[in-house]
C-alpha cells in the first residue's frame, strides 16, 4: 500500500512538472510571431468562407536582412502578391500592377501573423486548449477571446515543431466559424530562401506615391468605441463612382478594424439596414440629414452600437459642404 501511494505521488509530481514546463498560451503566440517572421517556409492552404473555398500558396523567407513573401491564388484568374522588405506589389487581372510602401500583405492570410501580441493582450484573453492534430501535424491549440464580448474570437492551431499556424478559425460571438484558414501542407527548408532570391532580381512596378493621410478635424465624433479600438485616420473625399461627398474615420485594435462614414442623406438613402457577409458587417442608419454607415470586421450588434453613438453638428451638412469646396 505504501509503495502504491509513493508511486502515485511520484506520477502526479511528474505530470505537474511536465505541465509547468509547457509554454503558456501567450508564450506560444510569441513563438508563432517569431517563427512567421524568421523561418523559410512554404504553406499550401485553403481559405474557407460561408459559401467559398479559395486554394492558395504562400512562401516566406529571409533574404539578407529583409523578409520576402510570395502569395499565389491557385484557382481562377492568375493573381499574386510579392513582398520585398518594406514594399508590396499586387498583380490582378483587369488592373495595372502596383507597389505600395508597406511590410504587411493585404490578402487572405491569418491576421494574427501580422499583429503585435503584446498589444492584443490588453483586450484579449489567451487560453491553452490542449493538443490536437491538423494537416498531419501535432499542434497546440490556443483560443483568443475578447475580454468585452464586442468583437470576434479566434481558435488557432500552432504546429509544435515549427511554431507556425496551420489552422485559424474566426468565430462569431456564438462560437460559429465565419471563415477558416487551413493548411494542407507545410514545408520549412532553407531551399525556400534560395528560390526567393529570384524575387530580388525581378523588376517590379514603382512604389506609388500615395497622398498624405488627411487627419482632418471632423464636425462629428464616435462617442462609443469598444475598448482598445484606436483612431487610425480621418478623411474627407468623394466616392469614385458616384462623386458623393463623404467623411470617414477608421478604428483598429490591432486585429480587427472598422470604418465610420458620414454623408448627406439623399433620395436613395435607406432609413436603416444591416448586412453581414462572413466577417464583414455593414450597418447604415439615417440621423437627421446625415447617413451614417459602419463597415468592418465587427459583429452586427457592435456596428449598430457604434453607428448610434455618432454625434453630429449641423446634421452632417457641413461635411459635404467642406468636401465640395
Amino acid at each position: 500500500m505504501k509503495k502504491t501511494l509513493i508511486g502515485a505521488l511520484a506520477l502526479v509530481g511528474l505530470m505537474s512538472a511536465q505541465a509547468s514546463a509547457e509554454p503558456s498560451a501567450e508564450a506560444l503566440l510569441h513563438q508563432m510571431d517569431v517563427a512567421s517572421d524568421t523561418l523559410d517556409y512554404e504553406v499550401s492552404y485553403i481559405m474557407v468562407g460561408k459559401n467559398s473555398l479559395e486554394p492558395m500558396r504562400f512562401r516566406h523567407a529571409r533574404v539578407g536582412e529583409h523578409a520576402f513573401g510570395h502569395l499565389m491564388y491557385l484557382s481562377g484568374p492568375p493573381r499574386e502578391v510579392i513582398r520585398r522588405g518594406d514594399e508590396v506589389s499586387y498583380f490582378e487581372p483587369g488592373y495595372d500592377p502596383f507597389t505600395i510602401a508597406s511590410d504587411h500583405i493585404v490578402a487572405p492570410l491569418p491576421t494574427l501573423i501580422q499583429t503585435d501580441i503584446d498589444v492584443l493582450a490588453r483586450q484579449y484573453d489567451f487560453v491553452s486548449m490542449g493538443e490536437s492534430r491538423e494537416a498531419g501535424m501535432a499542434c497546440q491549440v490556443v483560443r483568443i477571446t475578447p475580454k468585452d464580448g464586442e468583437r470576434y474570437s479566434y481558435l488557432l492551431w500552432i504546429d509544435e515543431e515549427s511554431k507556425l499556424p496551420v489552422r485559424a478559425d474566426l468565430l462569431d460571438r456564438d462560437g460559429d466559424p465565419l471563415e477558416q484558414y487551413r493548411a494542407l501542407s507545410l514545408v520549412v527548408t532553407p531551399r525556400i530562401s534560395e528560390a526567393m532570391q529570384q524575387l530580388a532580381e525581378l523588376t517590379l512596378p514603382p512604389v506609388l506615391k500615395l497622398p498624405a493621410t488627411n487627419h482632418s478635424s471632423l464636425d462629428w465624433q464616435v462617442t462609443q468605441v469598444p475598448d482598445g479600438f484606436e483612431p487610425v485616420y480621418s478623411n474627407r473625399h468623394r466616392l469614385m463612382m458616384t462623386k458623393r461627398a463623404v467623411e470617414s474615420q477608421m478604428f483598429s485594435d490591432g486585429l480587427f478594424s472598422f470604418s465610420v462614414y458620414l454623408a448627406k442623406a439623399d433620395d436613395v438613402s435607406v432609413r436603416e439596414q444591416i448586412v453581414r457577409q462572413g466577417r464583414r458587417t455593414l450597418h447604415s442608419v439615417i440621423s437627421g440629414n446625415a447617413e451614417i454607415t459602419v463597415v468592418g470586421d465587427i459583429p452586427p450588434e457592435t456596428a449598430k452600437r457604434v453607428a448610434n453613438s455618432v454625434r453630429i453638428t449641423d446634421n452632417g451638412e457641413k461635411a459635404s459642404q467642406q468636401v465640395e469646396q
